[in-house]
């Protein structure tokens, strides 16, 4: 498939720029892949889609405050953490990237240094910084998406569940539970089991290549606990159905039907047509044109009904991104 595939029109103002209150109370797009049939709910209602015999997984990665900002030479700096090497060296993605060169060093917060010590692949920077990450960290704020342009505290950019930290961007399909709605679920029989993926910058990063399949996904890191397995496997043979709460669960779990690896890096990049070995149900939001996320939709939706359900999304005015509505996929 051609990147030029997965493009669609969307008005700015349906962008969503701050997150809703209460977080069930997002709008819930329902869509049933063997009919074709979308629906239109409010997303505390999808306890009316959940069957005892299901298993519902989440994502239990922590977003830490990995957006930093420092001066060089009078002018602001900032610097994201992307991936840690060791401690105190980190592979960054900086701004402005010409400033930052081999022996440079910025200041942050006064007494903190950050000195490059080389250039990395797709324009990262090797830094190195003079405190250890607990006390770099104290000093670092929300990874917030650039499209969003309102200040969000980093406790708001966090599901209810979040427990392992690592990740430099939130599971967002996660947002729209509350520790009432996942009670509620587990109350009709549900087995409620989380995963980790730390999200990194494969997941948001562009894809630059017309050909969609010659695009490569940074690696991300995958735990899945064996008590997750099990249960997945109970529920299968009991015609139960797997529901993945993101693209990041989806991942993880479609890595470990290939590799039988319960934990390591994946770079499993999901695009249509693809055989799903373990997802049954996928919850997720509206994502960016162009997106490696979108292309994972349309691979699990169908193309075509991913495609007419976004159009629908845009005329109905859905909220999209990351604080925006949510979609369930049948």
């Amino acid at each position: 498939m051609k990147l030029s595939d997965f493009d669609y029109e969307l008005p700015e103002e349906l962008i969503a720029q701050t997150p809703i209150e209460p977080r069930d109370s997002s709008r819930l797009m329902v869509i049933n892949r063997s009919s074709g049939s979308i629906e239109h709910r409010v997303f505390r209602e999808i306890v009316e889609y959940l069957t005892p015999k299901d298993v519902l997984v989440l994502n239990n990665s922590k977003v830490i405050p990995a957006r930093l900002f420092g001066h060089l030479e009078n002018k602001q700096v900032e610097i994201l953490l992307v991936q840690k090497v060791k401690e105190r060296v980190w592979k960054c993605l900086v701004r402005p990237g010409k400033k930052i060169k081999p022996n440079v060093s910025v200041h942050l917060n006064g007494a903190i240094a950050a000195r490059c010590l080389d250039k990395c692949e797709e324009g990262m920077r090797l830094i190195e910084f003079s405190v250890d990450d607990e006390e770099l960290l104290k000093v670092g704020e929300a990874p917030i998406p650039p499209y969003v342009r309102t200040k969000i505290p980093l406790e708001r950019y966090q599901t209810v569940y979040a427990k392992v930290a690592g990740s430099i961007a939130a599971p967002t399909a996660g947002f729209h539970f509350t520790e009432t709605l996942l009670q509620k679920i587990r109350s009709i029989g549900v087995k409620v089991v989380e995963v980790t993926l730390h999200v990194g910058i494969g997941t948001f990063r562009p894809v630059k290549v017309e050909n969609v399949e010659e695009h490569r996904m940074h690696a991300e890191r995958y735990s899945i606990p064996a008590e997750v397995i099990e249960a997945i496997e109970r529920a299968k043979s009991e015609g139960g159905r797997i529901i993945a709460v993101g693209t990041t669960v989806t991942r993880t779990l479609e890595t470990f039907a290939r590799t039988n690896l319960r934990e390591g890096e994946t770079d499993l990049f999901i695009y249509p047509p693809f055989e799903f070995k373990i997802v049954d149900a996928l919850i997720t939001n509206f994502h960016l044109p162009r997106s490696t996320l979108l292309m994972l939709v349309a691979a699990f939706a169908g193309y075509e009904l991913t495609m007419k359900a976004y159009r629908e999304a845009v005329e109905k005015r859905y909220r999209f991104y990351s604080f925006g509505d949510a979609m369930l996929i049948l």
